[in-house]
């Protein structure tokens, strides 16, 4: 008869039938981010549980590929991979991406609530939304260059527009801003165009709080500008304060598509809040009357991943200090409660020096002391006295004796 397996064995057994996340994903050790990114797109629109309703093995590859994603797609996490394997990742920290337009609204009710409570909830492009625009099922708007479009867009939905760019104007550089000023959260999306006149995702920016409002942007500037990433500080922040502090930088990385060529281009603003549609203003601009905005960015990003190196640094600097600290705040403990004990002892030795017993104080003094029969008399005579002196009081009182109040004020 089998034994029964543990969780344990049945974990181990999981670890060794995990397939390489490059094989899973289908590209090369040396493949870049975007194209990480790419694959795994369309194998995530692929094997995607809307699409797959009753299929137990597109929903095991889905989630194979989410995972294989989840290494790779962290700078962290795809160098430990690739220098120990498996054993190196933290399995139990990888976070899915939900898509909310597949949970009913109770798991998004809760999906709400935890998000309210400070809980990073990372989602995804709706598998609908992806797909028609990869069949060119999609209605685009035109967004002209500096002139803003004010819209409202449905939770779950997306808004398509496309932007028509020059060859002056490519080479100045293109910057496509999203806000909303009743601080909604949304997705920018860039998509590629492809053969069949579909659209597939290239680049997603998800909206932040900036100030008053909550705003994404990319910038096409004709060198790397960077972008940060929130989700990893969340995720950092809701295990450990300073660990959110010295990772605060790690999703400072730079944005895989550094310019645009002449033609058409097409962005899209997808709705992510939980309940609500989301409203919001939408720009498209040229960059070149914005030179010297160009060259402060690039600076300040030097500057950012300058900052990035020393705190790296610092920090191991700083856990040594850390754990110095803790060491002597336990010390300090431990000896002022040394301290206290010991005069307490002295204490105890300087009151032994006595011949004198100890009192004992009694709960109260006049209970315990006993009156003598003379005193009893004459308390007694006492009461008796003034329990006439009423009764005489009373006699005097007639019921004509009353008392009449009289208003001075003004004469009768």
């Amino acid at each position: 008869m089998p034994g029964h397996r543990s969780k344990s064995d049945n974990r181990d057994a999981s670890k060794q039938t995990r397939r390489d996340p490059y094989e899973v994903l289908g590209v090369s050790r040396n493949s870049t981010d975007q194209e990480i990114k790419s694959s795994y797109r369309k194998l995530a629109l692929k094997y995607h549980p809307d699409k797959n309703a009753n299929d137990p093995k597109a929903a095991d590859m889905f989630k194979e590929v989410t995972f294989s994603y989840n290494i790779l797609s962290d700078p962290d996490k795809r160098r430990q991979y690739d220098t120990a394997g498996f054993e190196a990742v933290e399995s139990e920290s990888q976070e899915l991406e939900l898509d909310l337009s597949s949970l009913g609204a109770v798991n998004t009710m809760f999906a709400a609530l935890f998000s309210k409570l400070g809980v990073p909830i990372k989602t995804t492009v709706s598998a609908t939304v992806l797909e028609e625009a990869l069949n060119g099922m999609v209605t685009i708007r035109p967004l002209p260059l500096g002139q803003p479009l004010f819209k409202k867009v449905e939770r779950q939905c997306a808004h398509f527009y496309s932007v028509t760019i020059t060859e002056e104007e490519a080479k100045a550089g293109l910057v496509c801003r999203v806000q909303s000023s009743d601080k909604s959260k949304f997705k920018l999306l860039y998509f590629d165009q492809e053969e069949n006149s579909g659209l597939s995702l290239a680049l997603q920016e998800d909206s932040a709080k900036t100030g008053k409002v909550t705003s994404a942007g990319m910038y096409f500037l004709g060198f790397p500008v960077y972008r940060l990433d929130q989700t990893l500080n969340s995720m950092a922040a809701a295990k450990d304060p300073d660990v959110a502090f010295f990772k605060k930088l790690d999703g400072f990385q730079p944005c895989e598509i550094t310019e645009l060529k002449a033609g058409n281009h097409f962005f899209a603003v997808y709705g992510d809040n939980f309940f609500k549609s989301v409203s919001y203003t939408i720009e498209a601009l040229c960059a070149a009357p914005f030179k010297e905005e160009k060259e402060n960015l690039r600076a300040v990003e030097a500057q950012i991943l300058s900052k990035r190196v020393e705190i790296s640094k610092f920090e191991s600097e700083y856990r040594e200090v850390l754990a110095q600290f803790t060491q002597m705040t336990s010390r300090y403990a431990q000896e002022m409660q040394a301290i206290d004990e010991l005069l307490k002892q002295r204490n105890e030795i300087h009151a032994s020096y006595s011949t004198v017993p100890t009192m004992k104080r009694s709960a109260s003094r006049s209970k315990s002391r006993v009156s003598s029969p003379k005193e009893v008399k004459e308390d007694d005579q006492a009461r008796d006295g003034k329990k006439s002196t009423l009764r005489d009081r009373t006699k005097k009182k007639k019921w004509y004796n009353i008392h009449l109040k009289v208003d001075k004020r003004k004469p009768c």
